[in-house]
């Protein structure tokens, strides 16, 4: 695979820089049917973080009863997992608050990998974008007819923001790190091959739409033209 590039790109760029995403590999792993069609298929990868990158803390979450968080493993599905919350910071149209935004995206989709729960991770993201809507599909076939995921989430260490003033798109690189994923049946018994662990690097594309942020486009950085 080619080596991540860290030459500036436009968002009309999108298609050239990014094939696919890290959420690809976890999504490769679906049962029940094949996997999507949108996303290429794709190897898992380690890559060096995004150059000058910022450290954004992991966006807050809060759990909707008193009883104890408890993941996922082979026995069955996690339970009372912390739900994301949106940081106040990341409300704001400005390079810190899209800095805040973007690790809040990651942690609904991470949130959603562990509980099958898209309801965060679609309020804040153009799902009429194939690849989106091929995720969706996804992870809702993982979680159809009583199946579950053990692993497979998702982090945001580090975060570049190429912030341009005025700029109706905004585009960061992200370092993302994503856990081995297992998957099984509803009876316990394992689904398909374990997808991985991996450590990319990925282009996203966000709009600030009325009084927040969406994510319009992502996808794995792959090489340079």
């Amino acid at each position: 695979m080619s080596r991540v590039s860290r030459a500036t790109f436009s968002s009309s760029d999108a298609r050239t820089f990014v094939v696919g995403s890290v959420l690809v590999l976890l999504l490769g792993g679906c049962q029940g049917g094949a996997a999507p069609s949108e996303p290429p298929t794709a190897t898992s990868t380690t890559t060096a973080p995004p150059a000058s990158s910022a450290t954004m803390p992991a966006a807050s979450a809060t759990s909707s009863s008193s009883a104890a968080y408890k993941p996922a493993d082979a026995n069955g599905k996690a339970q009372n997992v912390p739900v994301p919350v949106m940081p106040e910071l990341a409300k704001e149209n400005s390079k810190a608050g899209l800095e805040a935004f973007i690790g809040y995206w990651y942690a609904t989709y991470s949130y959603a990998i562990e509980t099958g729960d898209l309801s965060s991770w679609s309020e804040v993201t153009d799902t009429t974008n194939p690849l989106a809507a091929s995720y969706v599909k996804a992870i809702e076939r993982n979680y159809s007819q009583g199946r579950w995921i053990v692993g497979g989430t998702v982090t945001a260490p580090t975060i570049e923001v190429q912030w341009i003033d005025a700029a109706v798109r905004q585009q960061a690189r992200v370092q993302v790190v994503q856990t081995e994923a297992h998957y099984f049946n509803a009876d316990g018994s394992a689904g398909l091959k374990s997808t991985p662990a991996s450590n990319i690097a990925e282009a996203v594309f966000l709009e600030f739409q009325g009084h927040n942020w969406r994510v319009v486009d992502n996808g794995m950085i792959v090489g340079q033209k």
